[in-house]
């Protein structure tokens, strides 16, 4: 089992921080509504990556990132259970997760391994991930995240900023697989 030291679990979530922004209300995000849906529910936004459609009963626009980190920690850093993963696939999948959830973002990379996508990483997803390198994995996963994206309603309104966080992933799997 592998490690990741505080620090860098850290850095990770500064990426993430990053890339999902400060407060936002767009009312033609579904994420943006407690019901999931436009129109649906309370318009109570998203910040910092955590969405009223995940979280509808947070202030959203109240939080903070002390809040935001904790939150990160307790629904994704330790379910996903990082420590298994090399360190910039560990990375892509948290990201993932933040955006598709723990669940889907789980079950792309079994796809991307070409394993059975069941949701459970024990010994076949494990030695499929140990069987490419890092930087491989890290490519067939954003395939799987680009083409998921595809096929969500929004992909028309927010796809320009999505593949530029992909393209930003990119550049993070190739600084997290360069030598070290």
């Amino acid at each position: 089992m592998r490690g990741h030291s505080d620090a860098l679990v850290e850095s990770w979530l500064v990426r993430i921080v990053g890339h999902e922004g400060e407060f936002s209300d767009n009312p033609l995000d579904p994420g943006n509504w407690t019901g999931g849906i436009v129109g649906q529910g309370e318009l109570k936004g998203t910040k910092f990556g955590i969405s009223a459609k995940t979280y509808p009963d947070l202030n959203i626009a109240g939080l903070t990132l002390p809040d935001t980190v904790a939150i990160y920690q307790r629904d994704f850093v330790r379910p996903l259970k990082l420590g298994r993963y090399r360190d910039g696939v560990a990375y892509q999948l948290l990201d993932f997760a933040v955006n598709a959830g723990p669940g889907r973002a789980v079950r792309r990379l079994q796809r991307a391994v070409g394993v059975a996508d069941d949701g459970v990483v024990g010994p076949v997803t494990l030695a499929a991930l140990e069987a490419l390198s890092e930087g491989d994995v890290i490519m067939l996963l954003l395939a799987e995240r680009i083409e998921f994206m595809t096929y969500l309603r929004n992909w028309a309104d927010a796809s320009k900023g999505w593949m530029r966080r992909i393209a930003d992933n990119l550049r993070f799997g190739a600084v997290d697989t360069g030598d070290k």
